[in-house]
């Protein structure tokens, strides 16, 4: 149960994959911005430095909204620049003169635009975001091998407090598998909304006998829920990719079997949902 003293109402639109319009009391934030057509190949052989010819990915599907049809956006986070399903070319030119949160080396290939600001894992920052004052917490990321990825954590006053004096947050992964160290999230903070990057996506890397799974399952996101006690989550990121191997159908099964679909808000694309 969302405790009582969170004053805050929390919408969402899921636009694609990671694409989401966050909306918190009238103040936009928009994760990971991918905005290409359906079918636009993207290559990522910089990913692969033993790669012999080009390798590309690309998505089935296009986004839910256009560029144009987005209303103001007052801010971008941004799990991790360098992979075009969490930023592609379109995307990428949503953060000009935008304020952006993203990973130290994002911020750094994303120089010079002054609103971009990199965040260390564990960090937490002040930020003035459309008038409010919001602390961002970096959460840990494990992706792919030799990257930078982060999750965020938004606290600000009207989210309150557990009963236990933890604050209130609203949790968005990123890409990252599951690890030990998020269990360290539920002595921090008590998570109202985990916004979750799911997908299990797997890829081959050289030397590898078996794809390497770079983001979460759905067993992942259950083991979290019971863990962090997460109040709800809302799965993302699991559609439309070739490297994803667990979509919504073997999601919800998932989900089902482990007891925690109770827990679950699904969002459909282009229709803005209330969360809280």
């Amino acid at each position: 149960m969302v405790s009582s003293t969170f004053k805050s109402t929390v919408s969402m639109t899921h636009i694609t994959t990671a694409t989401v319009l966050l909306e918190i009391d009238g103040v936009n934030f928009l994760t990971d911005p991918v905005f290409c057509p359906a079918g636009t190949r993207h290559e990522i052989s910089h990913l692969f430095p033993n790669a012999t010819e080009p390798i590309y990915a690309s998505s089935e599907e296009g986004p839910a909204m256009e560029l144009n049809q987005l209303p103001p956006i007052d801010s971008v986070l941004l799990s991790h620049e360098d992979h075009c399903d969490n930023l592609d070319p379109m995307g990428r030119q949503l953060l000009d003169g935008r304020h952006t949160i993203t990973t130290m080396d994002g911020a750094s290939n994303l120089a010079p635009r002054p609103g971009v600001h990199g965040i260390k894992p564990w960090e937490t920052q002040t930020h003035c975001i459309s008038g409010v004052k919001y602390e961002v917490t970096g959460s840990p990321c494990i992706h792919l091998p030799g990257g930078e990825a982060t999750g965020f954590l938004l606290h600000t006053e009207r989210f309150g407090h557990a009963d236990d004096g933890r604050p209130n947050a609203i949790w968005f992964s990123g890409d990252t598998i599951y690890h030990e160290e998020l269990r360290q999230i539920k002595e921090k903070f008590h998570v109202v909304v985990g916004l979750l990057n799911l997908g299990a996506a797997k890829i081959m890397m050289p030397g590898r006998d078996e794809p390497l799974q770079i983001t979460m399952g759905g067993c992942d996101a259950a083991r979290l829920v019971r863990e962090l006690d997460m109040d709800c989550i809302v799965p993302v990121h699991y559609e439309s990719w070739h490297h994803f191997t667990e979509f919504g159908k073997e999601l919800k099964e998932t989900f089902e079997e482990e007891g925690v679909l109770d827990k679950v808000s699904w969002i459909v694309p282009g229709v803005k949902k209330q969360i809280l």
